[in-house]
């Protein structure tokens, strides 16, 4: 004891214990809390709202007309997208290419199908007739035709259509491609070339795995944007999704519950092509990091086991 009458602590020569004390972000709590909130109302609201018209909803969610329209915008989503991926890579190789007048032909196509509607396409497709009456294959400039037949019946609705979007849809693809091929340093393509392989050897083996890494991410918002884009074939009464619905509202005069019953498939539609883009883009990112990133469920089972052992951090939640 000092002189003072104060206690002086005991060195007993063994350090002092530390305890970590778990940081606390009370904010994360509040916004998680109004987050809640916001939701259960919402939720509550749709519920409750009898103008929904909910047992209508569930009553034509499985017909076999709206069944049949998800199998035709499915369809169409996959034919376009097929045209416009092999178009896309094909005016993104000659937007590239030394000679002028491929390269400028490229470009032309580019600047008329992205400067134009999709919409406008669509129509100007199923009314080609007005334009050309007659399609013939055959020797150009006065040559011998091999067949023809009257436009009407050769450009029918579904092929105006894949006509409109595969095309259109070629268009931006060729951005796309051609932004992943610059993206490959030049140094391997003169390293190639080299070697003496040829430029379509370097394109195929040694540019696009490399640039798939860079196109796949768009590729895959272009497919998703595509499946939503069909429905704009409604406009010349293909019985794809919407119009499918349409068709039954027409009728029964219950337009929110068949547009809520459009509007789910579609959901589900662009969910699962969601899923689908990610483990894609996993796949090709192999190589560009050290760790592939952690798919949905290993990223949920991390954030448990993080809250079992640390519950007071609460959710993550933005930067609060």
């Amino acid at each position: 004891m000092s002189s003072t009458g104060a206690t002086v602590p005991q060195d007993t020569g063994r350090p002092e214990e530390i305890r970590a004390v778990p940081v606390r972000h009370p904010g994360r709590w509040v916004a998680a809390a109004v987050v809640a909130l916001l939701v259960a109302i919402a939720v509550h609201s749709v519920a409750t709202n009898p103008r929904f018209g909910w047992g209508t909803f569930g009553d034509w969610f499985f017909d076999s007309r709206i069944l049949k329209g998800v199998l035709v915008t499915i369809e169409l989503t996959v034919i376009s997208m097929a045209i416009g991926i092999v178009l896309g890579v094909l005016l993104a190789v000659m937007r590239l290419s030394p000679n002028p007048l491929v390269a400028t032909v490229s470009w032309v196509y580019v600047w008329a199908f992205r400067g134009t509607p999709v919409l406008v396409q669509i129509l100007f497709w199923s009314f080609i007739a007005a334009l050309y009456p007659t399609i013939s294959i055959g020797i150009p400039f006065g040559g011998p035709e091999f067949a023809h037949g009257s436009a009407n019946a050769i450009i029918t609705p579904f092929v105006a259509a894949i006509l409109a979007l595969g095309l259109n849809e070629g268009a931006y693809m060729a951005e796309i491609v051609r932004a992943g091929i610059i993206s490959v340093d030049e140094g391997q393509t003169e390293a190639a070339h080299a070697l003496g392989m040829t430029r379509l050897q370097v394109m195929r083996r040694i540019v696009l795995p490399q640039a798939m890494r860079v196109i796949i991410p768009p590729t895959g918002n272009e497919t998703i944007s595509m499946l939503k884009t069909s429905s704009l074939v409604s406009v010349i009464a293909y019985s794809e999704l919407l119009y499918s619905a349409q068709l039954i509202y027409a009728v029964n005069y219950r337009q929110i519950p068949l547009l809520m019953v459009a509007s789910v498939w579609y959901i589900i539609m662009t969910s699962v092509l969601s899923v689908g883009q990610y483990y894609l883009e996993r796949h090709y990112a192999r190589g560009a990091s050290r760790a592939l990133p952690d798919t949905p469920l290993q990223r949920l089972r991390r954030n448990v086991l993080s809250y079992q052992r640390n519950p007071g951090a609460g959710p993550g939640i933005g930067g609060f």
